[in-house]
């Protein structure tokens, strides 16, 4: 019995009325989310990055050569608001890790571009994120971890399908 077991338990005491079983994986994706992001950030935290740092470098340098993005498109590759944007680029480029210019096509239009030392940065964390994600999920198999993707792209979908 785990503590979504124990809140669930409590529940269906107080309100036998009530069909509460969803309650316990939609907890227990709460409570991994969570424990998910804290090891996470200690893992970006080690380069000196948190997480929405981590987020822009790594849109960037996955985007290929020449490592560089609008606004608007790093925007929509993170679903985040302008506001938010504008606070992360402005923090990265502080850092040394991003420039923002203006695009040499389109003077109404500004290009975040990694930076050499955001481009080394971003290549020596996502090593170490990728073994700190696969130490996440060392309790399950290989077949449970491809049956919760399935299930979890599903939600996903049917998650965007609602608020689209």
């Amino acid at each position: 019995m785990d503590p979504v077991d124990r809140i669930l338990e409590q529940w269906r005491r107080a309100r036998p009325d009530l069909d509460v079983s969803a309650m316990g994986p939609v907890g227990r994706l709460s409570r991994l989310f969570h424990h998910n992001a804290r090891r996470m950030g200690e893992t970006f935290a080690r380069h000196g990055l948190n997480a929405a740092g981590f987020d822009v470098l790594a849109t960037l340098r996955r985007a290929g050569p020449p490592h560089a993005l609008s606004p608007g498109e790093l925007m929509a590759a993170m679903m985040i608001t302008s506001g938010t944007m504008t606070n992360r680029i402005d923090q990265l480029a502080k850092q040394g890790l991003v420039t923002r210019t203006t695009d040499s096509k389109d003077a109404r239009r500004a290009v975040v571009k990694l930076t050499q030392k955001g481009f080394d940065l971003i290549d020596a964390a996502v090593p170490e994120h990728v073994e700190t994600q696969k130490a996440l999920l060392t309790a399950l198999t290989e077949e449970e971890i491809a049956a919760m993707d399935h299930a979890l792209r599903k939600l996903v979908a049917a998650g965007e399908t609602e608020v689209g």
